[in-house]
């Protein structure tokens, strides 16, 4: 029996505590797994995966925070929420982090030393779902992708071997797993880079957007302020609007907003002259100041508890006065009813579109912008809400890509076809290939899979 050879924990269908398990942040998808495995350890990990071999069941694999957004349904699910091992080498400016952890323990841990990792805007979401995402942090336009300067990770194939993959040990599949996700493996753990930052210029500017005149006003002078700054700033633009209900506070109840988010890797004087163009316009609220490191998610106040929402995503093209109104009509309060949309738009560009330290699969594929929208979607509307996403990306065509980052595919996007707009030809090619020769009888397969060739 499984239970005799794990260290950790072995939770069946209708154990207490295998639905809390097995649950994730985005409560729009449901996981039916076959059984719920927490490991203890690297050892209990390639039991799980030779376990899943033997039975012919699928892995599914939850490293913690947001979770897995496609049904694990019949899947050997992997949590590695108690691999939680953190070491950090301030000498060597690096970081050992186990798969359990959350970004907000590695800021903390690293904070002590005055260095920093490389984060996006929610300190919930987990290390290695970031890092084999790509990750993109809140200093993209700086840095470029996080998983640029994971030295090493520690990972379980297929065939239940650990292996350490790293720019001279399994460098294809060191490539491969940043970027390819949870297709080549489990991650155990990873070596990252982490940098001598102790703050940060930065905040949010927000405007009213009930009047469709001024928010279009707002967001085109954000794009034109965006297209002048220098790698150091990254910021982003996000179009909400919410309903008239209780649940929400008062300030924001049934009203449309504009809100700008700047991150400045550098002075408080130089950050603050450079968004004085937008202070000038005059926010109703501004945040915008020297923010410890530490605190740097806070910037952004994502959700801090699991979400019934529907996500989608899409990489554009420089945005012109036709996509300002289109995207504004999003927020029109004369669009009486829901569903009520929140869509972010993030400037990339800089040292995205430099040559990374290490090699990696993940690229913006020369976008300017990263489209993130996020539209509840309660049980009852949510095939109304799925099609809302569907027309609002539709309207948005003209300036899509077609391209994706592989950190932001959801369940709506794991179709194979789908998949393959989240890399270049060339990369997806040799993600096929690699596919094939660490995994090619897709036990990875409950995930934004990756077709072996």
């Amino acid at each position: 029996m499984l239970e005799t050879q794990i260290r950790g924990r072995v939770l069946n269908p209708g154990d207490e505590g295998f639905d809390e398990a097995s649950s994730g942040f985005l409560l729009t998808v449901t996981h039916r797994p076959a059984v719920v495995v927490i490991p203890a350890d690297a050892a209990d990990v390639a039991t799980a995966v030779r376990y899943a071999v033997d039975t012919g069941r699928p892995i599914a694999v939850q490293s913690t925070g947001h979770g897995k957004s496609v049904p694990a349904d019949g899947a050997v699910f992997i949590a590695t929420g108690e691999l939680r091992e953190l070491s950090i080498d301030p000498s060597a400016g690096t970081a050992r982090i186990g798969a359990g952890l959350r970004w907000g323990d590695v800021i903390a841990a690293a904070a002590e030393h005055g260095l920093a990792p490389l984060v996006g805007s929610s300190p919930n979401v987990g290390v290695m779902g970031f890092l084999t995402g790509g990750g993109l942090p809140l200093t993209a336009r700086t840095f470029g992708f996080a998983a640029g300067y994971v030295r090493s990770l520690d990972i379980v194939t297929a065939d239940g071997v650990l292996r350490t993959a790293s720019p001279t040990e399994e460098p294809d599949l060191f490539w491969a797993v940043r970027g390819g996700k949870s297709n080549f493996g489990v991650v155990v753990a990873a070596e990252i880079d982490l940098f001598p930052v102790r703050t940060v210029y930065g905040g949010e500017l927000s405007f009213a957007g009930e009047d469709p005149a001024y928010a279009a006003r707002i967001l085109r002078s954000y794009l034109d302020w965006a297209g002048a700054q220098p790698d150091e700033m990254t910021s982003s633009v996000t179009l909400l609007r919410f309903p008239d209900a209780p649940q929400f506070p008062e300030e924001v109840r049934g009203r449309s907003l504009v809100q700008i988010r700047v991150v400045y890797a550098g002075t408080e004087e130089q950050g603050a002259r450079l968004i004085s163009p937008l202070r000038a316009i005059g926010p109703e609220i501004d945040t915008c100041a020297v923010v410890p490191y530490e605190e740097i998610t806070e910037i952004y106040q994502d959700p801090k508890h699991p979400v019934r929402a529907h996500l989608r995503s899409a990489l554009l093209r420089d945005l012109d006065d036709e996509a300002v109104a289109e995207l504004v009509a999003l927020i029109d309060p004369a669009a009486t009813g829901g569903p009520y949309p929140g869509v972010e738009l993030r400037q990339l560009g800089g040292a995205l579109d430099r040559e990374p330290r290490r090699a990696h699969a993940v690229s913006t594929q020369g976008a300017a912008f990263h489209l993130w929208l996020r539209m509840p979607a309660p049980p009852e509307r949510a095939d109304a809400v799925r099609q809302v996403t569907d027309e609002v990306l539709e309207r948005l065509r003209p300036w899509d890509t077609g391209a994706k980052l592989p950190g932001f595919l959801f369940d709506h996007d794991s179709t194979p076809e789908r998949v393959r707009r989240a890399y270049t030809v060339a990369n997806y090619d040799r993600l096929a290939e690699l596919k094939a020769k660490y995994d090619p009888n897709q036990i990875f397969r409950i995930n934004h899979a990756i077709q072996p060739r």
